[in-house]
């Protein structure tokens, strides 16, 4: 029997979506093809400490720690963390002999969302290391993090985006008035206001007044130095996933119904609670034009960012028949039991367990292509 490849599902993380990532690694466990993989679970607490695969799998729901090795809960007294980068560097993922029986990690899939995960700080580490990892690589998720950076990215590759502007935290502090006075000239209200470089709605707000505009530019900035608002469309909100390296491909798009008005717009609630005001949609009711036309729009938005393995991008189509644009892309989108992402996939005929596989693959694919890459002359 061929020996299983050694996965270390890093989750957690130093990021207000700390919890998603939990709910994603447990979905990485609960459907990976366990006759192939042996998954090592690799934690990092919200402090940012890395735990040993016995203390990380006591992070995760009590329902599947029996899907994981019998081994990974052999606890040491001596090991509390895994290569923690202020102490150990990257050592433990090329082998510590106390933390993983001195057995190597073939591959790294890196379940984080936000930053110090998906937003290429751990990409290079991996990279440092020379590990397989799944996903996009460092520029790619640094810039598919930062939603300035990729939106401006969107704009040179002639892709159509909402309007919207942006500024510092420390702009906000030194003259909130002026801000104030910029966001309602040049984007009006309503209005959206983000954290610049977060996902899952954390930090995100509605804003109908001053007052309102106020309130969420603090929320908002509690999470990031830099604030992006965004205009208001009246519009449906299209998904579409990505899957591939050099030649990526684009599932069936879907979309986020809303079933009560109540729900203004889809907050970290509505994402992550089951209040069936929303329900997602796949595939999503459009024509054949429209639904090509997302699926080139999603490929060009992952190409133009340099992406590889997966990503998600979300769109804005205006219910009065205006132009479909390209509100964010997602390299490293939610893999939850309701998140979008394999959701998608399975409609369009690959398993979440299959997708696991093919994501694995393109892991491996990649890092033999960099590999190629002379690194002495």
């Amino acid at each position: 029997m061929p020996k299983k490849l050694r996965v270390g599902v890093i989750f957690g993380g130093r990021s207000g979506e700390h919890e998603v990532s939990v709910r994603s690694a447990r979905a990485i466990v609960e459907a990976i093809d366990r006759k192939k993989f042996e998954v090592v679970p690799i934690a990092i607490t919200k402090e940012g400490k890395w735990l040993a695969p016995a203390h990380s799998a006591q992070l995760l729901p009590a329902a599947v720690h029996s899907l994981l090795p019998s081994k990974t809960h052999e606890a040491t007294a001596d090991v509390a963390l895994l290569g923690d980068p202020s102490r150990k560097g990257l050592l433990a993922l090329e082998g510590d002999a106390h933390a993983l029986s001195g057995e190597k990690l073939d591959v790294v899939f890196p379940a984080l969302h936000g930053p110090f995960g998906e937003d290429g700080t751990l990409q290079g580490l991996l990279e440092m290391a020379d590990v397989p990892y799944v996903g996009c690589g460092v520029l790619a998720s640094s810039c598919g993090m930062d939603k300035v950076t990729m939106k401006s990215l969107f704009v040179q590759a002639g892709l159509p985006i909402c309007k919207h502007i942006w500024f510092l935290r420390s702009q906000w502090r030194k003259d909130p008035a002026k801000v104030i006075r910029k966001v309602t000239s040049e984007i009006g209200l309503p209005c959206f206001v983000k954290p610049a470089n977060l996902g899952s709605s954390v930090g995100v707000s509605r804003a109908t007044d001053k007052k309102s505009l106020t309130e969420a530019i603090e929320l908002a900035a509690d999470y990031d130095r830099k604030i992006i608002i965004e205009e208001e469309l009246v519009a449906r909100e299209i998904e579409c996933a990505v899957l591939g390296n050099d030649e990526p491909k684009a599932s069936l798009p879907g979309e986020y119904v809303v079933y009560d008005e109540k729900a203004r717009f889809l907050d970290y609630t509505e994402k992550y609670a089951n209040t069936g005001n929303v329900s997602f949609v796949v595939p999503a009711p459009l024509s054949k034009a429209m639904t090509t036309k997302i699926q080139r729009m999603a490929i060009q938005a992952f190409q133009s960012i340099d992406g590889a393995g997966l990503a998600r991008v979300d769109f804005f189509l205006p219910r009065n028949g205006g132009e479909l644009v390209i509100n964010e892309l997602n390299t490293m989108p939610g893999l939850t039991e309701v998140s979008g992402y394999p959701k998608m996939w399975e409609a369009s005929g690959l398993s979440f367990s299959k997708l696991l596989d093919v994501l694995i693959e393109f892991a491996f694919e990649r890092h033999k292509e960099k590999s190629l890459t002379k690194t002495s002359r």
